[in-house]
């Protein structure tokens, strides 16, 4: 399929039903616009991600340690950090159909009466833009008073800024270091769409390095090339990935550098994660505000100074999204069509299927054993014993599993299983022994 049809993206989001990977939140009640929840594989996809993402940037590394900070902190995090006046997009209405459209986005929008029209080419009159906040409001206690008001938070950075002095005396580290976080981020957008690519729940992964302000360039570069290699190293084809530059009339007023990595959706180009350079406007903003010395002092120069700040931000949701749409595929065979997810074993929901080739003279024992074996190395395994043995493998690949491990008369009198690979479709023979040198052999040697 065409990566501009829109037709693959109805084929994604009913392949992620009918599947299990990701559900319409309250669906029985008639849904909630824009608001889903992962099933059995989404989870697991989901979760790989974020341990890929999270390996790559912290784990790997002994110059970044993680965090996890408060979803609710106080309201002047935000009046300070500038969410509160500054965090809106612009809103325009439609006077006929009464929807709501970013006014700066009306290129991309629909009419809800009439899909093939934009906003005000259907007979409808748009009011002016107006702003619109996208923070949601929440209140802190049992009287809702306006001293009690508070704030889901819009981004993660914010508690990582806080903490700055806290882990930089406890973590005995010094710049240039990172602090990251995954968790849950909300924004109040006003045209959500295109299935979980823009939701107002979301999970996002942030990374705030702090450098001294003469490496910030030489940082900025790092990081914007080794984010813009992690979706390669981790399958996305390269002719479908770009990194965009900012012009200077895109940056913040504080940023002096800024990247997106982008992907090419069956919608079109959009962004999958940006890398910014904020320099050392939020550990000034929050210093100022508090009357507390964010600065960090370096015993060798004696030099006081505030550090800058680089940041990879992206979010999770979107980041699983794109390895599904990238890892979809429908491969012509002799007799029928296979539909293939081809994700990279580490993220895939499983790893490895085990199925006893009959349900009986014991290769259903035998393939639990085997099934055991795996799961205490700590692969993600599936057990199927139903339907002939060319459909369940067919099954497997349409959720993307890498392996798929066969137990038959040869494995109950030599001790062998039979490994096929999704892909390829390559069999190969492997005693139980060596199975999970072959299996780490081959997640470690994959490629596209």
């Amino acid at each position: 399929m065409a990566k501009t049809d829109n037709s693959l993206m109805s084929t994604i989001v009913s392949l992620c039903k009918r599947r299990g990977f990701v559900f319409q939140a309250s669906e029985i009640y008639g849904g909630i616009g824009n608001t889903y929840d992962y099933g059995p594989l989404g989870v697991e996809l989901k979760r790989n991600v974020k341990e890929a993402w999270w390996s790559r940037v912290v784990t790997a590394r002994a110059d970044v340690v993680g965090l996890d900070s408060a979803i609710i902190q106080n309201p002047k995090v935000w009046e300070v950090s500038g969410h509160v006046g500054g965090f809106t997009d612009p809103m325009v209405d439609c006077k006929k159909c009464k929807g709501r459209f970013r006014a700066d986005k009306l290129e991309d929008a629909k009419c809800p009466e009439k899909p093939s029209k934009r906003p005000g080419e259907c007979a409808g009159e748009l009011t002016e833009p107006r702003s619109f906040n996208l923070m949601f409001k929440t209140h802190i206690g049992p009287v809702e008073e306006s001293g009690a008001t508070a704030y889901l938070r819009p981004e993660t950075a914010q508690g990582i800024f806080l903490n700055f002095k806290n882990v930089l005396e406890s973590a005995r580290i010094k710049p240039p270091f990172g602090i990251a976080q995954i968790g849950k981020s909300f924004r109040n957008e006003i045209t959500p769409g295109n299935f979980v690519f823009r939701t107002r729940e979301f999970e996002q992964a942030e990374m705030e390095f702090f450098v001294p302000p003469e490496e910030n360039d030489k940082w900025y570069s790092y990081w914007r090339d080794a984010r813009f290699s992690w979706y390669s190293e981790l399958g996305i084809r390269p002719e479908n990935l770009r990194l965009r530059e900012h012009d200077a009339d895109e940056l913040a007023h504080y940023s002096t550098a800024c990247a997106d990595v982008e992907y090419l959706y069956p919608f079109g180009w959009g962004e999958l994660e940006g890398i910014a350079c904020r320099t050392d406007f939020d550990l000034k903003r929050h210093s100022e505000a508090t009357g507390t010395d964010l600065l960090y002092f370096d015993p060798q120069t004696k030099e006081k100074y505030t550090p800058y700040v680089i940041e990879p931000a992206g979010g999770i949701d979107r980041m699983a999204l794109t390895f599904l749409i990238d890892a979809y595929e429908e491969e012509q065979l002799e007799k029928d069509t296979r539909v293939v997810l081809r994700f990279h074993p580490e993220i895939a929901p499983i790893t490895c299927a085990v199925f006893p080739l009959v349900k009986k003279d014991g290769m259903p024992e035998k393939a639990h054993e085997v099934e055991t074996i795996l799961r205490r190395a700590r692969f993600s395994t599936f057990y199927d014993e139903k339907a002939a043995i060319g459909r369940r493998y067919r099954r497997q690949d349409e959720i993307g599993t890498p392996f798929c491990i066969t137990i038959d008369g040869e494995t109950l009198n030599s001790d062998v299983v039979t490994v096929r690979e999704r892909d390829s479709m390559e069999q190969t023979t492997v005693p139980i022994a060596e199975l999970r040198t072959f299996l780490d052999e081959a997640i470690l040697n994959w490629s596209r």
